[in-house]
């Protein structure tokens, strides 16, 4: 038995930025605990398993650790890979069914675009003990489900982050967002890092579920707008967010870079 499995890196341009993901087409239902096993065995930030439902795919997502209730990296990465491949005709929207709702995505002038639910932050005390491992001086703390969202002042204080991710893992968190204005004259309205080591991912290349939380915050500062936001991470992704109502649309692009067996 085999089955098709590609990496595609998720909100790139180029083959070796934005975020890795792995793609499992699946021909009938596996277990949890299988799927687990080979999101471990690929050991990227995500692995979604795609398996097809009639009119729509199923989807879900695995870190190399836990199952996650919601990733857009991985569903930009899904949505190329069965276009690319042929799975889907490249004029049809995808309909995913997820754990964490119902998402689409459609090609809308040479990028992908998500449909996903809005999560704005909503304020909190500051987590003095948190803050303290991230060393950082957060001009804004919130929260948004179980993650934390902290605004710096500069862009200098977000890329000089090194946090010591063995002490967070002792903290009972589960994601954090951290995010400050673009310096004047840049191509971007925003740029954010995000720290997850609670769920195996010190930090991830290109978060998209996170910038449901990060684009109706900046929406409301800057301008309700479709805004051009920058991942600063080592590897780095481009994401362009707009508020939708209740939704946010999350467009960028995508780029395969191995096609393969999956034996087990």
């Amino acid at each position: 038995m085999s089955l098709p499995l590609y990496q595609v890196n998720a909100f790139s341009e180029q083959s070796f930025d934005g975020n890795p993901a792995a793609i499992c087409i699946l021909d009938e239902a596996k277990s949890t605990q299988w799927m687990q096993s080979v999101a471990a065995q690929m050991n990227l930030s995500e692995t979604a398993f795609l398996e097809s439902k009639s009119d729509r795919y199923s989807l879900r997502w695995f870190t190399p650790t836990k199952e996650v209730d919601m990733c857009g990296h991985a569903t930009l990465a899904s949505a190329h890979c069965l276009w690319e491949q042929g799975y889907v005709d490249e004029s049809e929207s995808i309909l995913f069914d997820t754990i964490g709702g119902e998402l689409t995505a459609s090609l809308r002038q040479g990028l992908i675009e998500l449909n996903f639910p809005s999560n704005c932050a909503t304020a909190v005390d500051k987590p003095e003990e948190l803050v303290a491992l991230l060393g950082i001086e957060p001009i804004f703390c919130g929260k948004f489900g179980e993650k934390y969202l902290f605004e710096v002042q500069t862009s200098q204080e977000l890329l000089a982050l090194n946090p010591d991710f063995g002490a967070l893992k002792l903290l009972p968190e589960r994601g954090v967002a951290i995010t400050c204005k673009a310096d004047q004259g840049s191509e971007y309205d925003f740029l954010s890092r995000y720290f997850a080591p609670w769920v195996g991912i010190n930090e991830d290349p290109v978060n998209g579920s996170s910038h449901c939380a990060l684009a109706p915050y900046w929406a409301a500062r800057i301008e309700d707008r479709a805004l051009v936001a920058y991942q600063a991470s080592q590897r780095g992704g481009k994401l362009i967010v707009k508020v939708a109502g209740d939704r946010v649309k999350i467009s960028g692009t995508a780029r395969t870079i191995l096609i393969g067996q999956l034996l087990a």
